[in-house]
């Protein structure tokens, strides 16, 4: 009887230590899952001083580089659901992915990767895009942008320069994967990545892409670099702003990208003047912008 219950004993010591180890476990995936990209963001980031700054910085191989094994990824796989991973991981892992996709260089905003980001690229995953998501706080000299809570930009003048170099850089190397079709490849971005989707520009073939989303932002800026919008004729440019929004309230950039656009290619500007979503930086946190987005990329989809 005492053999017995010192069994039974040992039995239960040894399910509470199973279950404890996985819950352990569980709350370490989880944790891990949430804070994977932290590292990409204002609170992770030690910024570089603009002082310390150089052109040679912008477009440096070794920078371009880090942002792309750094680059976040979505790839459809079953009905709804996605593979979630990143460049270095997936360049050395034995996944076999033996389908092309659609796929959407998505450009985050100054203040780096958010969970608004993964909201975003999850959404595109769940519809049948893969998302590679290039983190520019991934360089070794990053300097800050912008202040969030002042909604102030433009701190580092020449970040928009590094960006685009990040945008060209991906989408030249994701057009070269085996599961990206090279032939629908779109450019998206927020803000900072709204303005680098706007103005990114490149004789390189190998750069272009079907069609681009500008979310959050107004084309109007006293900087040349930033105005504007400088995509190819032969690539639509869907633009979506908030007419109050707070980021864009001053004289400098109040406005909209509307009379930049070339309406005979299919490219449309969406300003929401009334409602909650006319004082929204983030829209395609409402579902009625996310269903203007996905027409949008399907439609130029060939």
């Amino acid at each position: 009887m005492d053999s017995m219950q010192n069994y039974m004993a040992n039995i239960k010591r040894l399910s509470f230590l199973l279950f404890s180890a996985l819950v352990f476990f569980n709350a370490s995936a989880c944790a891990q899952t949430l804070n994977s990209y932290s590292q990409f963001a204002n609170s992770g980031k030690q910024f570089t001083p603009a002082s310390k700054m150089s052109s040679k910085d912008w477009n440096h191989p070794d920078e371009l580089e880090r942002v792309w094994q750094a680059s976040l990824v979505r790839i459809p796989s079953e009905e709804g659901a996605y593979i979630q991973t990143n460049i270095a991981e997936i360049t050395h892992s034995s996944l076999k992915v033996n389908k092309q996709f659609p796929t959407v260089i998505y450009m985050h905003g100054c203040s780096g990767v958010w969970e608004g980001t993964i909201r975003r690229i999850n959404f595109l995953a769940k519809n049948g895009f893969a998302v590679i998501v290039p983190p520019s706080f991934a360089r070794e000299k990053y300097p800050r942008s912008c202040d969030i809570y002042r909604y102030e930009g433009g701190l580092y003048r020449e970040i928009i320069k590094m960006r685009q170099n990040d945008a060209g850089n991906a989408i030249e190397k994701a057009k070269k994967l085996h599961w990206v079709d090279k032939n629908n490849v779109f450019l998206m971005g927020l803000s900072e990545g709204g303005i680098t989707t706007a103005t990114f520009f490149s004789k390189n073939k190998n750069r272009s892409v079907n069609a681009r989303v500008v979310e959050g932002w107004t084309c109007t800026s006293t900087w040349d670099e930033y105005k504007g919008v400088r995509a190819p004729k032969t690539e639509p440019v869907l633009t979506l702003l908030g007419s109050k929004d707070p980021w864009f309230q001053n004289p400098y950039t109040n406005g909209a990208c509307t009379k930049f656009l070339n309406k005979r290619n299919g490219s449309k500007s969406v300003v929401y003047r009334k409602g909650n979503l006319s004082y929204k930086h983030e829209l395609l946190e409402d579902q009625e912008v996310k269903n203007v987005v996905l027409e949008f990329l399907q439609q130029h989809i060939k």
